[in-house]
């Protein structure tokens, strides 16, 4: 389903991502973008960002409005966590929330290099993808929540407890993306 559609007037980033999701260390690409989790009260909007590096969480924004404000919190959210280096590219698809005049400038501001898929192309951001075939497998399937609160409390513990702590990857060795980030720091720490 297409939660949004680009405004044709707002300029689309190219794919300088072109799917090559591996990242050689924290805060060099990072992905983008957006699900709905079905309420009684009404579809509730998640917006994620991911660091491609270890498949972390980094920021999230939930809400009942799927506007340029959700995607904002989520990268604000990510930039206070991690405080990137200038160049690191965001990857999202050509959604009117990362089109958008205002979500670009904040990525200017923060010399952060904005990347899209190609349109209507969800393997060009797979990981996304992945990521939210993962929490609805194992968060949202099964139960249908009444109360926004309800879906909110329960994405945020899987996201901050089980996900970005416990859930291993095969892409990392069979490790959850906390514990590929400790090894890769005391990988650097023993080169030095």
């Amino acid at each position: 389903m297409i939660t949004t559609k680009r405004d044709e007037k707002h300029p689309v980033a190219p794919n300088l991502l072109n799917r090559d999701f591996h990242a050689e260390e924290p805060d060099k690409k990072w992905a983008g973008d957006i699900t709905y989790i079905p309420t009684k009260q009404g579809w509730l909007y998640v917006a994620v960002i991911l660091d491609l590096y270890s498949r972390m969480v980094v920021g999230w924004s939930m809400s009942g409005s799927c506007d340029e404000k959700l995607v904002e919190r989520a990268l604000e959210q990510a930039l206070v966590r991690r405080h990137p280096k200038a160049g690191l590219l965001h990857h999202s698809d050509r959604g009117s929330q990362y089109t958008s005049q205002a979500y670009q400038a904040y990525l200017q501001r923060y010399g952060i290099q904005s990347s899209m898929s190609r349109k209507g192309n969800c393997w060009d951001n797979a990981a996304m993808e992945s990521f939210f075939g993962t929490l609805n497998d194992e968060c949202i399937q099964e139960i249908f929540y009444v109360l926004h609160e309800e879906a909110r409390s329960a994405i945020f513990t899987y996201t901050e407890t089980y996900y970005n702590r416990i859930h291993r990857h095969s892409t990392l060795g069979y490790m959850s993306p906390f514990q590929y980030e400790r090894m890769g720091e005391i990988r650097t720490l023993l080169n030095v």
